[in-house]
């Protein structure tokens, strides 16, 4: 086989994040007596979107990201609300939903023995530690790296030299980068120097100068370029 280490994202490639995001925000938004709709449901997917690609770029640190993108999103809608409450509450809320997409467990049985895998993620310690760590999938990845834990974030190639020096592993020839995000998953692998392949259930067109070797828009194309079949 061409590649021994497959390199996983996890939101968005693995679990359903936008489900489970939507479940915590209405969650803590009525557990604070706030009838939130689906309007201020998408008033706040844009302010999150855009802290995330300024942590993306360093402008934010992951620490100050979680409560600040409350306080503009309180600002937006110009109500009084206590944004770290209100954060810790719907972090508590996410990391209980740890939805899974379709098929994304039976993929990792029918690749599980055939290659090393890792899960790496862009997240907040509190949240991926208890959402992936009682996954029903985290017993096929021999380590979780979690970029609030390390101090780095993808796209930075340095996350990816951290996880290698995790698991003892030297070869970028024969490992693969597989995500659903250009500006983290798929930037940060070529940053490093791995192939990688990007995981595009939407079929979202490319409009970013970024070129992966591979892009997949089910999981079946995925094992087929991994050269092998569902069990």
């Amino acid at each position: 086989m061409r590649y021994e280490l497959l390199i996983f994202d996890a939101d968005g490639t693995l679990f359903d994040f936008e489900r489970a995001e939507e479940y915590a925000f209405f969650k803590t938004a009525g557990d604070a007596g706030r009838d939130f709709t689906k309007k201020e449901y998408g008033i706040y997917a844009n302010v999150n979107k855009a802290i995330w690609q300024e942590m993306e770029l360093g402008k934010i640190d992951q620490n100050t990201l979680k409560a600040e993108r409350f306080r503009r999103f309180f600002d937006k809608l110009e109500i009084k609300e206590d944004s770290e409450r209100f954060s810790s509450e719907y972090l508590y809320n996410l990391s209980t939903a740890g939805f899974l997409l379709e098929g994304a467990e039976e993929l990792l049985e029918s690749l599980k023995g055939r290659f090393r895998m890792v899960l790496l993620t862009n997240g907040l310690t509190s949240v991926q530690d208890n959402r992936l760590g009682t996954s029903p999938i985290r017993p096929y990845f021999e380590e979780l790296v979690i970029s609030e834990s390390v101090g780095i974030s993808k796209p930075d190639p340095g996350i990816f030299q951290h996880t290698f020096d995790k698991i003892g592993y030297r070869d970028k020839e024969k490992a693969l980068m597989i995500g659903d995000s250009l500006t983290s998953d798929i930037l940060g692998g070529l940053n490093y120097g791995l192939d990688t392949c990007w995981y595009n259930a939407g079929k979202r067109t490319n409009e970013k100068n970024i070129f992966p070797k591979y892009e997949v828009h089910d999981y079946d194309e995925l094992l087929g370029i991994l050269e092998i079949g569902l069990d």
